[in-house]
C-alpha cells in the first residue's frame, strides 16, 4: 500500500511538472529554500476546509518550488495557533478570523494566502427533537450545539438567529466538540440543533436526521448569512516570518495557489485519488456530495476579497459587540503580495 501511495505521488508530481515546464525539478532543487513547518487545524475532522493544502502536499507542489514542508496536524485551530506561538510551527493553516487583533492568537499574524472564501458551516435542526419546526423562532429556549465557544460556528449561529428575531440570550449554546461527539450530542437529544462543519452535518443530512436551516457551505448562502464574503481558511504567519523569510513565504503561496488552480479543473475522481474519503466522509457518495459543495468554497486565486476582512470583523462582533479594530490594524491582518505573484505565475 505504501508503495502504491508513493507511485501515485510520483505520478502526480510528474503531471504537475508538465504544467510548469521541463526542468522545473532541477530549478526547484537548485533553489534550496529549506523547510517550513505548517500547523494544520482540524484537518482530520474537517478535511475539505484544508483541501487545497492537502492537494499541494500530495502532488508535491511545494517541493516543485524548492520548499520542504512538514505538516503538523492538530485537533483544532486553537491548538495549531498554540504550536505557532510556542515556535513548534512557522505557519498555521487555520481560519482567517484568528488574524484579527482581538482573537485569542499570537499578535502580529498575517494571512499569506486564502484557501477558502466561505467557512463551510451550516446550521441544522434535529427532525427528531423538533418535528414541527417551521422557523428559527422555534429554537427559542432550545439548545444549539457548537464546536466550541467563541468559534466561528458560534458567531454564525448568533447571526442566523438574530436575523430571525431570536437573540442569543434566548438560546442555550452547548460546546459539543468535533466529529462523532457532535453527532451523538444531536442524536441523544443533548441539543436540538447543530451549527457545525459539513463533515459533521453531511451524514446526518444524508440520513434524514436534520434539515439545514442556514447554509454557509457555498458562496451564495454564505453571503446571505454573513452579509458579505466571510473568509474561511488561510495560511497565517507571524510578521517576522513574512518579513524575514519572504522567499519561503512566496514558495509556500506558489504551491497553494498551484493547488487552487488544479482544483478548478480536476475531476472528482482525480481528487479522490490524491485526497481520498476519510473520517465522517469515508462513504464515497457523501464525500463526492461534500466535494461538489466545497468547489464553490475554494478561493480561485488565493487573494483576499476586498470586503472579506470587514465582514469577518462584523461576524466576530456578534460574539463581542464591543469589538473595535482600527482600519490600519485590519489592513495589517493580511497581505496580497505573495498571492498576486502566484496568480500571475499560474494564471489563476
Amino acid at each position: 500500500m505504501t508503495g502504491l501511495v508513493s507511485c501515485r505521488r510520483a505520478l502526480g508530481a510528474l503531471c504537475a511538472l508538465s504544467l510548469i515546464g521541463p526542468g522545473a525539478v532541477l530549478r526547484a532543487q537548485a533553489a534550496g529554500l529549506g523547510r517550513v513547518r505548517v500547523a494544520v487545524g482540524a484537518r482530520n475532522a474537517q478535511p475539505l476546509r484544508q483541501l487545497p493544502l492537502s492537494v499541494a502536499e500530495q502532488l508535491d507542489f511545494f517541493r516543485l518550488e524548492g520548499l520542504e514542508v512538514t505538516m503538523l496536524d492538530y485537533a483544532s485551530d486553537l491548538m495549531a495557533l498554540q504550536a505557532l506561538k510556542r515556535g513548534t510551527a512557522d505557519v498555521a493553516a487555520v481560519g482567517y478570523e484568528h488574524a484579527l487583533p482581538q482573537s485569542p492568537a499570537p499578535e502580529g499574524l498575517r494571512s499569506l494566502v486564502l484557501q477558502t472564501r466561505v467557512p463551510q458551516l451550516a446550521l441544522a435542526v434535529s427532525n427528531k427533537a423538533l418535528p414541527a419546526f417551521r422557523s428559527l423562532a422555534d429554537l427559542r429556549r432550545g439548545r444549539v450545539g457548537i464546536a466550541e465557544f467563541g468559534a466561528l460556528g458560534h458567531a454564525m449561529a448568533l447571526l442566523a438567529l438574530h436575523q430571525a428575531g431570536v437573540e442569543g440570550a434566548e438560546v442555550a449554546f452547548v460546546a459539543v466538540g468535533e466529529g462523532e461527539r457532535a453527532q451523538e450530542a444531536l442524536r441523544s437529544g443533548q441539543v436540538h440543533a447543530l451549527c457545525h462543519a459539513d463533515a459533521v452535518l453531511a451524514p446526518l443530512e444524508h440520513q434524514g436526521e436534520v434539515r439545514i436551516v442556514a447554509d454557509a457551505r457555498g458562496l451564495v448562502g454564505s453571503h446571505t448569512v454573513f452579509g458579505g464574503t466571510q473568509p474561511g481558511t488561510c495560511l497565517l504567519a507571524p510578521a517576522g516570518f513574512v518579513l524575514g523569510r519572504a522567499s519561503q513565504a512566496q514558495a509556500l503561496v506558489h504551491g497553494l495557489v498551484h493547488a487552487l488552480k488544479w482544483l478548478q479543473t480536476a475531476a472528482p475522481a482525480d481528487v479522490l485519488k490524491h485526497v481520498p474519503p476519510s473520517g465522517l466522509l469515508a462513504e464515497r457518495s457523501l464525500y463526492l456530495a461534500a466535494l461538489a459543495r466545497a468547489r464553490d468554497a475554494m478561493s480561485p486565486d488565493g487573494l483576499m476579497p476586498e470586503d472579506a476582512p470587514r465582514t469577518a470583523l462584523r461576524t466576530l462582533a456578534a460574539l463581542n459587540p464591543a469589538l473595535a479594530v482600527h482600519q490600519s490594524d485590519l489592513a495589517r491582518s493580511y497581505t496580497q503580495e505573495f498571492a498576486r505573484k502566484a496568480k500571475q505565475k499560474f494564471s489563476a
